[in-house]
């Protein structure tokens, strides 16, 4: 959500814990409306899953969301799913 909006609604969400950041969901696409997002020049590693693609939300924070478009092998479960950084949207509900 943001601004009252719903910006990813998904049956489809993987979850994925890591013990020093807050569960973060990776959306399909297909869940996420594409039309509110503008991809950005920003672009960021991990190196257990590769480089990252940023979008900006429309009329709201700037690279709120990335996504993996060409992960490392192993991850390839994530490829092309997006994810929303929790401190730039107003709440991601799971359940």
């Amino acid at each position: 959500m943001f601004k009252g909006e719903v910006i990813a609604d998904s049956r489809d969400a993987l979850r994925f814990d890591d013990p020093t950041y807050p569960a973060i969901y990776y959306f399909p696409r297909r869940d996420v409306r594409m039309d509110r997002l503008e991809r950005s020049s920003h672009e960021s590693f991990c190196p257990f899953k590769g480089s990252a693609t940023h979008y900006s939300i429309k009329d709201g924070p700037q690279n709120a969301v990335w996504s993996y478009e060409h992960p490392y092998d192993r991850m390839r479960v994530i490829e092309g799913r997006v994810a929303f950084y929790p401190d730039k949207v107003d709440s991601i509900i799971a359940g």
